[in-house]
């Protein structure tokens, strides 16, 4: 269990902040790295084209690449999820009149890329739905088919906090032959991803939320057998000798080894890598399993503090750092923002409360979100 690492972060005593999966507070030591950085480019001379352009994306990818448990050779810089998921369309054929699954309710931008390329080859989207009682893993494992061409999902839905065993899914959709795309952005870091026995064609993760880094970066694992693939983008940096400054103009057809092929323009990103870098140490360091113990026990202490208030936790299956409250008449429409008044931050999703904590959360926060609730419920 790790204890609370509040004293790493900007959080004033009286904030009680519970909304991780919408957007995860950056650690200070982040931030002032980011600051430090950013504030080199007001004297660009200072800039050092090995260390700035090339070395610190390069550890940034191998931080990412250890939370992937994949090599860094296959982590790809990209500046959203949805930028990794338009990669994985891009290197996918799916057949005509094949099937395309995704969740219901699924997050938007894992939605729109796969309407996109159904159209474009003939293909359908369907969507796998749930009872009440039912996981998502034995809603996916159900829906698996001859006709599956993709299988598009989450580690964790976003909207309920649903778990899905993606070593069954990804074992059932290669016997079909179908691909495997992961968006991470709801678990990688802080629930544990079993690379080897997942396999994933692709899997991306954004930084913002449960990584705790800045806006606009995240990472794309891409399997060896697409490193070879079409890249959204032709930028310079990510062809081979891009190092050498004085001889880009000697045009080269090579990329650079491994998934840097689909790296974004202008992925050096001086105020952004930084910070980044110094918030996935911070994980590497708690260490994911231990984050997820930790969260694990802090969820189910919540849920049993606010069932007196009638809030029960339904999600069959939920991830162990998630939670989605179904309240006793269903959740008012104002209530966050008359929690947010009382400086209790949480989200709605649907008609549930979703209290997502991280490692910044102690009891004195935990005392404030039941009371908040008690006196507005």
């Amino acid at each position: 269990m790790i204890a609370s690492q509040r004293a790493l972060f900007d959080l004033p005593r009286e904030v009680a902040y519970f909304n991780a999966a919408y957007m995860g507070p950056m650690p200070i030591a982040g931030s002032g790295a980011g600051a430090t950085s950013y504030a080199r480019k007001t004297r660009p001379w200072t800039l050092d084209i090995e260390a700035d352009f090339f070395a610190a994306p390069e550890a940034f990818r191998t931080r990412a690449a250890a939370l992937f448990g994949a090599s860094r050779n296959d982590v790809a810089i990209v500046p959203a999820a949805s930028y990794g998921l338009a990669t994985a369309a891009r290197n996918l054929a799916p057949d005509a009149r094949s099937e395309i699954l995704v969740l219901d309710a699924q997050f938007p931008s894992n939605i729109y890329v796969w309407r996109g390329l159904a159209k474009q080859y003939g293909a359908r989207i369907r969507t796998v739905t749930r009872r009440e009682d039912q996981g998502w893993t034995e809603a996916m494992l159900g829906a698996i088919s001859t006709a599956t061409s993709i299988v598009a999902c989450p580690h964790v839905h976003w909207a309920d906090g649903g778990q899905l065993d993606l070593a069954a899914i990804s074992d059932a959709a290669r016997r079909q032959g179908a691909a495997l795309v992961l968006d991470l952005t709801q678990s990688l870091g802080v629930l544990p991803f079993d690379m080897a026995a997942i396999q994933p064609d692709f899997a991306v993760a954004a930084c913002y939320k449960w990584l705790l880094g800045p806006y606009s970066i995240g990472g794309l694992y891409v399997a060896p057998q697409h490193q070879p693939g079409e890249p959204l983008e032709e930028n310079w940096i990510v062809r081979d000798r891009a190092e050498d400054f004085a001889r880009l103009v000697d045009y080269a057809d090579e990329y650079a080894p491994g998934a840097r092929r689909f790296d974004m323009g202008e992925r050096s990103a001086f105020q952004l890598v930084p910070a980044a870098n110094v918030c996935l140490q911070h994980m590497l360091d708690w260490g994911v399993a231990e984050i997820s113990e930790t969260l694990g026990a802090r969820t189910a202490e919540i849920a049993e503090a606010l069932a007196p208030l009638g809030l029960r936790d339904v999600t069959p299956q939920r991830a162990p750092h998630y939670l989605c409250l179904a309240l006793p008449d269903g959740a008012p429409a104002d209530l966050v923002k008359r929690l947010a008044a009382r400086q209790v931050y949480v989200s709605q999703r649907g008609d549930r409360l979703r209290v997502t904590p991280h490692l910044y959360n102690d009891e004195t926060d935990l005392a404030r979100l039941r009371a908040a609730l008690q006196a507005e419920l």
